[in-house]
């Protein structure tokens, strides 16, 4: 958590420098408009260099990365070690998805440069993580303990791992759609180095649909376990419920984009909604609805 904290000050940093390189444009071209009157706008001749040096990440940016991968490499190590300490994998409670599914999180950021520089993405990955293995840390850590009969099945490795993977890229492609809500009402500053909201939303589109493809298999792999633990495939478990109303939400965010146009605002409203569904299926159901998934609580 230290070191996610220092990642999300170095891209901050980045974040302001680059914001007061792009407003020099600015400046300059309101300074040179209001020259002589009657006197020809004139382009500022250092306009160029200073958008060019917003564009480019600077040191602050190149420092963030670096200490998000040392994070990373420290996050993993600790879901590693509590595995070896629980004797299974890390991801029977609350307090290990929580551990687990942050580090597939950022491992999702950190690899995208394979396919994609997303560090603009820096800050708010770094502040999620920070964030969320806070929270878990203090109101969700338990010590190792043996799995409980229904857990007792190679499905807790393959289930819960590919919901963890699904929301890995559902939170990448929320804090796209959220610069892209940012961008479409003030695209001044260090927006302007962004990619375009057009681009930003073809982004989120990509990922949340890799996204879907990892939670539809986690939807067909929770009933085939439920068929093996209880003898069912579906019983209307509040935990059964939610993954589908999570899983009804990103198909129909997909759907309305690719066949009834929802592009912009609308498009990116509706990936938040699905993602804020996720969070709400991991805290509120957890913790106050009661049903065969107890054991993801307390």
């Amino acid at each position: 958590m230290a070191v996610y904290t220092l990642a999300f000050v170095a891209y901050a940093v980045d974040v302001a420098r680059r914001s007061a390189a792009a407003a020099v444009p600015e400046e300059a071209r309101e300074l040179v408009s209001a020259g002589a009157p009657g006197a020809p706008a004139r382009p500022a001749a250092s306009a160029p260099a200073a958008s060019g040096s917003a564009a480019r990440p600077g040191r602050g940016a190149r420092i963030g990365f670096a200490l998000i991968v040392i994070a990373w490499a420290l996050h993993l190590g600790g879901a590693v070690l509590r595995g070896l300490a629980a004797g299974r994998v890390p991801w029977a409670n609350m307090y290990e998805f929580a551990l687990t599914g942050v580090a597939v999180i950022v491992g999702v950021f950190v690899l995208s440069r394979l396919w994609r520089d997303l560090n603009f993405l820096g800050v708010f990955i770094s502040g999620l993580a920070t964030v969320f293995l806070g929270l878990a840390t203090v109101n969700f850590y338990v010590t190792p303990t043996p799995l409980p009969p229904a857990l007792q099945s190679y499905w807790l490795v393959i289930h819960v791992f590919v919901a963890t993977l699904a929301t890995g890229f559902f939170a990448l492609g929320s804090g796209l759609s959220i610069l892209q809500l940012i961008k479409e009402r003030r695209d001044s500053g260090f927006l302007r180095a962004l990619p375009s909201t057009v681009q930003l939303e073809d982004l989120a589109y990509r990922v949340g649909v890799i996204g879907f493809i990892f939670w539809t298999f986690t939807l067909i792999a929770g009933a085939i376990w439920a068929e093996h633990a209880w003898g069912r495939y579906w019983g209307w478990d509040t935990k059964e419920v939610w993954t589908f109303v999570i899983w009804v939400v990103y198909a129909g965010y997909i759907h309305a984009r690719a066949t009834r146009g929802w592009r912009g605002s609308r498009s990116a409203w509706l990936q938040l909604v699905g993602f804020a569904a996720i969070i709400f299926n991991y805290s509120v159901v957890n913790l106050f609805f009661k049903g065969l998934h107890a054991y993801s609580g307390l």
